[in-house]
């Protein structure tokens, strides 16, 4: 594998031989409970790598907390409690499930991460993600600089392991929705690059699944083409989110847009799918539901592989329309922002905390307050996400956008807009693997 971690080697030769790897966002409490949820992953019926998400009192550093509720209550948490669990423990646990055929990476979701990243090494974990913007602005108060601080300590930690993990880029993902595709891609590659400058080699490089998939295409293109620019001497790939806004309401709703999810990444060519389940948009899934989810994607996956992954020229021309990629200047736009945010020189960390500052980056109806929070985004007459208006970034807003504040009520329109729209779209193929 070239010196390449196991998690970069795997998704390598999954890519090589065709099969696009699918991982659930899957973590229990119970360290009976997490290790067979690993083993129902591995031995699911697809191409998949293994996730361990950690709970919400690990995350905000409650140690406490987390050690009383694995005591207690340990079927209420929301996560894996690894520090609870000790380093010892999770180790053991990783060498029984993790193997080259089935790494397993750690989710975590907090802005100072350099005790967990250091848990996590300790562990044996083959790869784990976020970064200093996207598990910071999201997140709670913490102060940008700080989050770099800490994420720079952090990186170089990583980096001195004698097989450094992989690292994922949480940017293209930044709040879920309603963040115009151009931001999402510039800052996917910004964390990248930050990691790349600490001495990390595999990475790879998150997308969030939006509202139209012709535009989506396009933002996939634009990730790989800047990665590629920017990323010389890593081992990269694209890592594609299903839909991580509000979910549809119904079983065929929400099966529909993770089936779309799975043929965004064929033919975006992204080399891994993260999904998402039908239950989420009411309670925390089951292992029995994170397979499901996974065996469909995978399914649908390998249906756009076999048919050549390209629009059918008879298809009707309404569903033909939604997979043709837009051509709306995005690269241009997001290589703009990235220049940008760079142009001044020195560490990306310090270029980073400084962009925010003067609003060169600007993350439309995010409250942390390094964000300037003036730039707004809107769902226009396509059904494509653009800028109505854009502070002081260095991009155009869309013709006509309007100028009046969006309100409560078109704020909620706009964050139910996939909802809405597959819910009342009709039922396709059975949930499942095809036979």
């Amino acid at each position: 594998m070239d010196g390449a971690d196991r998690f970069t080697g795997f998704v390598r030769r999954s890519r090589d031989a065709g099969r696009l790897v699918v991982q659930p966002r899957m973590g229990f409490g119970e360290l009976g409970r997490m290790r067979a949820g690993l083993c129902a992953v591995r031995d699911a019926d697809a191409t998949t790598v293994g996730t361990v998400t950690l709970d919400s009192y690990t995350r905000c550093h409650e140690d406490g907390a987390a050690l009383r509720a694995l005591r207690e209550r340990p079927a209420d948490l929301n996560g894996f409690p690894l520090l609870a669990h000790g380093v010892p423990a999770v180790r053991a646990l990783l060498q029984e499930v993790a193997s080259d055929d089935f790494p397993v990476q750690i989710r975590h979701g907090t802005p100072l991460p350099l005790r967990l990243l250091r848990a996590m090494a300790e562990a044996g974990a083959d790869a784990t993600e976020g970064g200093p913007v996207s598990y910071c602005l999201p997140y709670g108060r913490v102060p940008l600089a700080r989050a770099v601080a800490e994420w720079s300590a952090g990186c170089a930690l990583l980096a001195a392991r004698p097989v450094p993990p992989h690292v994922e880029t949480f940017g293209g993902c930044m709040l879920g929705q309603l963040c115009p595709p151009s931001l999402l891609v510039a800052l996917s590659v910004l964390e990248a690059v930050f990691f790349r400058e600490h001495g990390l080699r595999g990475i790879s490089l998150s997308y969030a699944q939006q509202v139209h998939p012709g535009q989506d295409l396009e933002a996939l293109a634009a990730l790989r083409r800047l990665a590629d620019e920017r990323l010389s001497g890593t081992s990269h790939h694209i890592v594609l989110y299903t839909f991580m806004g509000l979910f549809p309401r119904t079983g065929h709703g929400s099966r529909l847009l993770l089936a779309d999810s799975a043929r965004l990444a064929v033919r975006g060519g992204a080399e891994r799918l993260v999904v998402k389940t039908p239950a989420e948009a009411h309670r925390i899934p089951t292992v029995a539901e994170n397979v499901a989810a996974l065996v469909h994607a995978a399914s649908v996956a390998e249906a756009e592989t076999a048919a050549g992954y390209v629009p059918v020229p008879d298809r009707p021309a309404p569903s033909a329309h939604r997979w043709i990629p837009t051509a709306t200047g995005l690269y241009d736009e997001a290589r703009t922002l990235v220049d940008a945010v760079l142009e001044p020189g020195g560490p990306v960390g310090a270029c980073l905390v400084r962009a925010f500052a003067r609003g060169i980056l600007d993350v439309p109806y995010c409250l942390h307050p390094d964000n300037a929070n003036r730039a707004r985004a809107t769902i226009d007459a396509t059904g494509a996400l653009g800028w109505s208006r854009v502070g002081a970034m260095p991009v155009t807003p869309a013709p006509g956008a309007a100028a009046a504040p969006v309100t409560a009520g078109q704020l909620t329109e706009l964050l139910s807009f996939n909802r809405r729209r597959f819910d009342a779209r009709a039922p396709e193929a059975p949930y499942g693997r095809a036979s």
